[in-house]
């Protein structure tokens, strides 16, 4: 795996020639796996002899992975993302509640509010030269300052945590700076649950403070700075991407926008889509057999540390056809609805935030379209630099024309 990322489309459609599986090398020489096609990323998911504690990491447990390595937070912190079983189901109970469906619509006229305050930014930032940075200016700015207000982050930290998630998530820094980052970003959140503690709010951290389970426990420590540090990564990061990639998307297929404009599609097929066609995440950390598993026809160690290829699944061409690699609004509501592509997962540990992410992405392309229908990109696609690392998948900034 190259661990400065880029472009994953190409490497994923020559690695799905071989199969629907591949060995991988991971930073530091560990050797790992890759699930890449739809079929048999799906049954990995849910398959019952797959894992996620580390505990079952073999490489880890006979210490052979180093305090900086760059991915080593995906294997050990403390949270639903590591945990099984009974400690899984626990600590998504404790959560659940504030990302239902019922609840996330109670949100809906906020992130109505923030979008329409950002547009107004986009413009105002775009004045000077007729050009913004649209990542930055308004795909950053509406899903991070929803999740932090909903887990009751003081802005003030918002911007470092941003910076921190993203070194987190990153597969390519040093040792150091990955062992720096962790430590600076566990110190941000224990200082934001002692200002809970102490002040307690209407707002899920407090609410995680004060809950308890049906036997009457509490989350730990690790277990409440695990779980704040998976909603701020995963409560931002991922619909960042998911916005930036469905405007660079719509930008660069003008036939597809018109669709929606004409009501041939609407703005939640552009989502599904963009999340089937360019998802958020190419390849998420870890899974791990707790026995030797073959799957499609590729035996997979027990103890091997396994990537989940949400990019590579969302064209398998097995599953999409031979048109998988193009983008079209107008698949069937088989191929496109909520669950049918991988890339908000599947299974127990099927995402949390899916509905906040598809509220904050639909109301943020349509809002933005209607306000700048004429939006498009300043440079051209193959000048935008890419994510770092091969875990988030979209572009670093993604300079665009807000033309009204």
């Amino acid at each position: 795996m190259d661990p400065a990322g880029g472009c994953p489309h190409a490497d994923n459609a020559r690695l799905l020639v071989a199969g629907a599986v591949a060995e991988v090398v991971l930073p530091g020489d560990v050797p790992g796996a890759a699930v890449l096609g739809h079929e048999a990323l799906k049954e990995f998911l849910a398959h019952p002899e797959v894992a996620k504690d580390a505990a079952h990491f073999t490489a880890l447990r006979e210490g052979g992975i180093p305090d900086g390595w760059p991915l080593l937070t995906f294997a050990t912190v403390h949270g639903m993302t590591t945990a099984d079983g009974d400690d899984h189901r626990r600590l998504r109970a404790l959560v659940g509640k504030a990302f239902s469906v019922r609840r996330v619509e109670t949100l809906r006229p906020r992130i109505e509010s923030v979008t329409a305050e950002l547009l107004d930014r986009l413009a105002e930032a775009a004045d000077g030269g007729g050009i913004a940075d649209l990542r930055a200016s308004f795909a950053l700015p509406l899903p991070l300052g929803v999740i932090c207000e909903l887990l009751g982050v003081d802005a003030a930290h918002r911007g470092r945590l941003h910076h921190l998630s993203n070194q987190v998530v990153s597969t390519a820094i040093g040792p150091e700076e990955a062992t720096a980052a962790n430590r600076e970003l566990a110190a941000v959140l224990a200082a934001v649950v002692a200002d809970r503690t102490a002040h307690p709010g209407d707002d899920l951290t407090s609410a995680l403070i004060a809950a308890r389970d049906e036997d009457g426990d509490r989350l730990s420590p690790q277990e409440l700075i695990g779980t704040q540090l998976l909603m701020i990564v995963a409560g931002h990061e991922t619909t960042l991407n998911l916005i930036t990639n469905a405007v660079r998307a719509l930008c660069a297929h003008r036939d597809q926008l018109l669709l929606v404009r004409s009501g041939k599609a609407d703005w939640s097929d552009v989502v599904e889509e963009t999340l089937r066609w360019d998802s958020p995440v190419s390849y998420f950390p870890f899974r791990y057999p707790t026995r030797d598993l073959t799957l499609d026809g590729t035996r997979i160690p027990q103890g091997t540390p396994v990537l989940a290829g949400y990019s590579a699944a969302g064209r398998d061409p097995a599953t999409w056809g031979p048109d998988a690699h193009l983008f079209d609004v107008t698949r069937p509501a088989r191929t496109t609805g909520p669950g049918r592509h991988l890339s908000l997962g599947h299974g127990a540990h099927y995402c949390l935030g899916a509905p906040l992410a598809r509220m904050e992405a639909t109301i943020a392309l349509e809002r933005l379209f209607t306000r700048f229908p004429a939006l498009d990109l300043a440079v051209p696609e193959t000048e935008l630099a890419r994510h770092a690392g091969f875990v988030g998948n979209s572009v670093r900034e993604l300079p665009v024309r807000p033309t009204p």
